[in-house]
């Protein structure tokens, strides 16, 4: 090792941490390039790659960049169809009130069926992922949308419609297997980007379905809403079954890389007086290894890249048929399936888990709100708004969402790295909570403007294009938070943390869908949105709690995540 890079090893100043390691804490930045661990190519921050690619091949992280996004963008337009499906009937409920000689609150029951069903149908087909692949019922799924849109096409009672929300389980991979499998093939730094846009699939297909399908009624009727997603569902599933890869994939090497880096760090102040003084004799043999690991890291600078990101070529790359084969087994969870099943419930004493579920679940009451209520706000007068028209009225809150993806992505990923920069290469998950400021404020606004505007007859753009669009701007942005946060507080227990989050949403969801209706008809909208501004500066206000004590709930968890942990490494296998 030269002198010059020995300097430069001596000369760094560091970060004195806990002597204990806390979930989530990593190492994400190299401040001064010399530690020997995977680099983001090309990077100008020396973001290291986390979790680190392995030597296998096979391993979705070490897909071309071309290939994950695209494989991402077919994913997401599965999922952006999956949400289109639940939620494209709001401007059919006038004409169906009619049709179907039913009520509003009737209706209302449809969405809170698909908000149960969409929280079980997670606790099912999550084990069935990870035990035949997420390929397997991405695919099973595409199949059983296809028969619901058949049943629903040909429905004459609110009976049928009840029916078709039965089938709302095979939209749940989209609240949490898809974000595994965003996880699957893109790294830590990459991770609310990414998870950024899948969340925004989420409210791209709430708002955007019911603008096409207004246009579809006006012009034919509300059966062609079912037939036309028949066919585009029959086109995808073809593409599917000829492109769409599985990105299951059992890790042989468990690389607990801050875990190493970090060690070092504390270990510098006791080398460095070794190495100054000379005195490496036998009473300093402890230091004598930790500084051959310091050494090691330092002459990483006279490594070859194929070094350090060399390939197992023993392993043999899998042929395009072995790729698309419908059942994953070799990289499947060894554990069975019951096993996989019941596991995430173990999450229920997590902070950051159940916080990430009720933040999340409190959105869902807001999109129940929309969903539930525009027909009522802006089909009587004074609006009189006709069923296209109160479609289009969702691309306000498209809008917001968008502006809130952008905000929440690669926003939140930039502002992440330069904390993570000004704390010394030091990566905390609760760097991403100062963000929820601005969502917070935005969704009380948000929720004032779109219901109190037709109380009090303002113009329609209070309602449409304040409200909706601060609103949609709230929850794409506070979801992509909260979720994020998580899966970094906990990364190898992320598949059991979504499942529960999403069953923690939906149980909110369905509740309020059913209080909703009775709800605004007793108190009025006034003073339904008044309490609701409430709850939303009560809930989303509560990132102040995770700022301030996250780490220690995540220190206070740490014995229990590393045993959960145990269960969850697949190279156990």
């Amino acid at each position: 090792m030269s002198k010059t890079t020995l300097d430069k090893v001596l000369s760094r100043e560091f970060l004195s941490i806990d002597d204990e390691m806390v979930p989530g804490t990593i190492y994400l930045v190299d401040l001064e390039g010399v530690l020997n661990v995977k680099k983001d190519e090309g990077g100008a921050h020396n973001i290291i790659l986390q979790p680190q690619p392995s030597s296998n091949p096979n391993d979705p992280l070490r897909w071309p960049k071309k290939k994950k996004v695209t494989q991402f963008a077919l994913l997401w337009f599965w999922a952006f169809m999956q949400v289109l499906s639940l939620n494209w009937s709001a401007p059919a409920w006038m004409q169906w009130t009619v049709e179907f000689n039913c009520t509003f609150f009737q209706l209302s029951i449809t969405v809170a069926l698909a908000f149960l069903f969409l929280g079980f149908g997670c606790l099912f087909l999550q084990p069935t992922a990870l035990k035949l692949g997420k390929r397997f019922v991405y695919l099973i799924c595409t199949v059983l949308v296809i028969i619901a849109n058949i049943i629903g096409s040909q429905g004459n009672t609110v009976q049928i419609l009840y029916v078709v929300k039965l089938f709302a389980f095979t939209a749940s991979p989209v609240d949490s297997l898809v974000e595994i499998s965003t996880t699957d093939v893109f790294y830590q730094h990459e991770r609310a980007s990414y998870l950024s846009m899948m969340v925004m699939s989420i409210y791209a297909g709430t708002a955007l379905g019911p603008v096409a399908c207004g246009y579809i009624i006006d012009k034919y009727s509300w059966r062609w809403c079912y037939y036309i997603q028949i066919i585009i569902y029959g086109v995808l599933l073809v593409v599917q079954l000829f492109y769409m890869e599985d990105t299951t994939f059992a890790r042989s090497e468990r690389i607990n890389v801050e875990e190493d880096i970090l060690q070092q760090i504390k270990s510098r102040e006791d080398i460095f007086t070794a190495i100054k003084s000379g005195d490496l004799s036998q009473e300093h043999s402890d230091n004598d290894k930790k500084l051959k690991v310091i050494i090691s890291t330092a002459e990483v600078e006279g490594q070859s890249d194929s070094e350090i990101d060399s390939l197992d070529n023993t392993i043999p790359k899998r042929t395009y048929w072995q790729r698309m084969r419908l059942m994953e087994t070799e990289y499947n969870d060894p554990r069975t399936w019951f096993t996989i099943f019941y596991r995430p419930f173990f999450l229920i004493t997590f902070p950051a888990v159940i916080w990430a579920g009720i933040i999340y679940g409190s959105q869902m009451m807001w999109l129940a709100l929309l969903a539930t209520t525009q027909s009522k706000l802006y089909s009587p007068p004074p609006y009189s708004f006709s069923a296209p028209q109160v479609g289009l009225t969702n691309l306000s809150s498209f809008i917001g969402s968008a502006s809130g993806m952008l905000y929440s992505g690669p926003f939140v990923d930039w502002i992440t790295i330069k904390l993570s920069k000004r704390n010394k290469g030091i990566f905390e998950p609760e760097c991403r909570l100062w963000t929820m400021i601005i969502p917070t404020v935005f969704n009380a606004c948000g929720l004032l403007a779109y219901s109190l505007g037709p109380v009090y007859g303002a113009h329609w753009f209070v309602s449409v294009g304040v409200g909706q669009f601060l609103v949609g701007f709230a929850m794409s942005s506070q979801a992509t938070i909260c979720l994020t946060y998580c899966v970094d507080s906990y990364p190898k227990l992320a598949s059991e943390a979504f499942v529960l989050i999403l069953f923690v949403r939906n149980m909110i969801g369905c509740g309020f869908t059913f209080a909703i209706d009775p709800w605004v008809s007793r108190n009025g909208l006034a003073l339904t949105t008044w309490l609701m501004f409430m709850l939303s500066i009560i809930f989303n206000s509560s990132f102040i709690v995770m700022l301030k004590w996250g780490k220690n709930f995540r220190r206070f968890t740490k014995e229990k995540y590393l045993r959960l942990s145990v269960g969850s490494d697949l190279s156990k296998k």
